[in-house]
C-alpha cells in the first residue's frame, strides 16, 4: 500500500494538515480550500454581522454559498453564531474535493477538527492541554464515508470558548454539525458541575458520540470508537 502523505497547508486564518496517499489528493484539499475561503470572504464582506454573530444568524439568501449555507444549518441547531461551523465545513469541502478525484484515504486536520476518509485503520489523538488525562486516541476502523472528529477547547488553543473543557470532542458524520457541537458542547462546560450534564446542550439526531475532558475528570456520551492508550505529541497538532 503506498505511503500517506502529508502536507502543512496555511491561508490565512486557515491552517491545516492534510494527509493523502497521492499529490493531486492534496492539490485538490488546498484548492477547495481556497475557494471556499473565497465564497466566505466574499459574503462576509457583504454582511460581517455573520462573522461576529454568537447567535443563530437568520438572514439567508437563496443565492449564499453552499459552505454560508451549511454552517447557517448546522450551527443553528444549537443556538449559536455560524463561524462555530466554519472549520469542519472547510475541512468537509476539501475531503470532498479529494473524493471527487478518487482519493480513498484523505484526512484534513483544520486545528483539530478533523474530516476523515479512512480505507484502513488509524488511530485519531486526543489532546487535553494541560489535563492529566492524556496519551488517548480513537481507534477507527476503516470505513468508505467520511466522519468528522471536532474538539472545542477552553484551554487549548485560539478558538473562543466560554466554557472550562480542557476537550470537548464530537463525532459525526457531518463535520459541520460536529464542528458547531464541539462549540456548544464545550461552551456548556461548567467549572465544577457534574461533567455528564453538559451533553444536553448536543442532544441532537446526528450526533453520534461526544467525549469531555475538565482537569482530572472525563465524561463519555453515546456511542464512542475504541479508546486506547496513543502517543499524543503536542508538536504534531495543526497550528500556525
Amino acid at each position: 500500500m503506498p505511503e500517506i502523505l502529508k502536507e502543512h497547508f496555511q491561508l490565512k486564518e486557515t491552517i491545516v494538515t492534510i494527509f493523502a496517499r497521492e499529490e493531486k489528493h492534496i492539490a485538490a484539499a488546498r484548492e477547495s480550500i481556497r475557494e471556499q475561503r473565497a465564497y466566505l470572504e466574499d459574503f462576509i464582506r457583504d454582511d460581517p454581522f455573520f462573522q461576529i454573530t454568537f447567535e443563530p444568524y437568520d438572514s439567508i439568501q437563496d443565492d449564499a454559498p453552499r459552505i454560508v449555507k451549511q454552517m447557517i444549518e448546522k450551527s443553528a441547531v444549537f443556538g449559536i453564531g455560524p463561524m462555530s461551523a466554519v472549520a469542519g465545513a472547510i475541512a468537509g469541502f476539501a475531503v470532498q474535493a479529494m473524493m471527487d478525484e478518487g482519493a480513498t484515504y484523505a484526512v484534513v486536520d483544520n486545528g483539530g477538527d478533523i474530516c476523515i476518509l479512512n480505507d484502513q485503520p488509524i488511530v485519531v489523538g486526543i489532546y487535553a492541554g494541560s489535563s492529566p488525562i492524556q496519551n488517548l486516541g480513537f481507534e477507527l476502523p476503516a470505513r468508505r464515508t467520511p466522519l468528522g472528529i471536532c474538539t472545542s477547547s477552553g484551554s487549548v488553543g485560539p478558538s473562543i470558548s466560554f466554557g472550562f473543557a480542557d476537550a470537548a470532542v464530537v463525532i459525526s458524520e457531518d463535520v459541520a454539525l460536529a464542528d458547531a457541537a464541539a462549540t456548544a458542547l464545550g461552551n456548556a462546560v461548567t467549572v465544577d458541575e457534574p461533567l455528564q450534564e453538559c451533553f444536553q446542550a448536543i442532544d441532537q439526531p446526528g450526533i453520534d458520540g461526544a467525549l469531555v475532558i475538565r482537569g482530572k475528570e472525563m465524561a463519555l456520551y453515546k456511542e464512542l470508537p475504541p479508546l486506547r492508550r496513543a502517543r499524543v505529541n503536542a508538536e504534531r497538532i495543526t497550528k500556525g
